[in-house]
């Protein structure tokens, strides 16, 4: 007899019609939703490459400004003696040598502080003192010169370091020779005015310090050791007459001559 039982559709091997078929792999377009969550992490790792770089993020108004926490500081007055040069001792050298052109005018353009430390090789500390000293002086930091060449009779090398100079030039220039003339010379021992005959026939003028001790800015207690310094003007005179004309007019108090008052 015939069977007459439906048979179901499952069991006859006849394929769903709602499931996928076999050997088909799901598309790109079922699996997207379960791939989104990644692009959070991807903002992210832009961010945070963002603030590594030094950049602000594109999201949200820029920050604003830092608002300074008081005034602006005041701009520093000018030298005391750059004032004097221009109002007075300009107009007197150009009458006195007939300069027409005011650029032949002699003015001062550097001024150069050498200090020599012999024993630097076997003293390293008394150089370390010496630049530390003639920085208190001049309010710049100096530069450790070195020897240029070997000399085998003073146990020199080329390249060890023999001292320390200074180079000033526009307003601590002029700060620094006012503190010289009104402070510093008159506390020399036995000073009887600077040596007139130091020019080197071009308008420079050098004078030889004995000792550190006449600037106030040292301190007496932490002197390890006493010595000197070379301080040489340079000027634009290119003669030694304008030149020493220029000086003297600045207050610089020569030998056998009244020093001119700067007022």
């Amino acid at each position: 007899m015939a069977d007459t039982k439906e048979k179901d559709p499952t069991q006859a091997g006849q394929a769903d019609p709602g499931a996928t078929p076999q050997g088909q792999e799901p598309q790109a377009a079922d699996v997207a939703p379960a791939e989104a969550p990644a692009a959070p992490k991807l903002k992210q790792k832009e961010k945070q490459k963002d603030k590594q770089k030094g950049k602000k993020p594109a999201e949200g108004k820029p920050a604003a400004p830092a608002e300074p926490a008081g005034p602006p500081p005041e701009p520093a007055p000018p030298p005391r003696l750059h004032e004097y040069y221009e109002q007075k001792v300009r107009a007197k050298l150009a009458q006195q040598f007939g300069l027409k052109n005011p650029h032949e005018v002699p003015r001062l353009v550097k001024i150069v502080l050498n200090v020599g430390m012999g024993d630097a090789t076997k003293n390293p500390k008394g150089l370390d003192a010496a630049v530390a000293e003639l920085a208190a002086i001049t309010g710049q930091q100096p530069v450790v010169t070195r020897a240029k060449k070997a000399i085998a009779n003073f146990n020199l090398r080329e390249g060890m370091a023999v001292g320390c100079s200074v180079t000033l030039r526009g307003a601590r220039m002029y700060e620094f020779l006012d503190r010289f003339i009104s402070i510093a010379v008159p506390r020399m021992r036995d000073f009887r005015g600077l040596p007139s005959d130091s020019f080197d026939g071009r308008g420079n003028y050098t004078v030889g310090i004995k000792e550190q001790m006449i600037f106030p800015e040292i301190d007496y207690d932490k002197v390890e050791k006493i010595h000197g310094m070379d301080i040489t003007l340079v000027t634009t005179a290119g003669r030694d007459d304008t030149a020493q004309a220029l000086l003297r007019e600045l207050g610089m108090p020569f030998r056998g001559e009244a020093p001119v008052a700067v007022a």
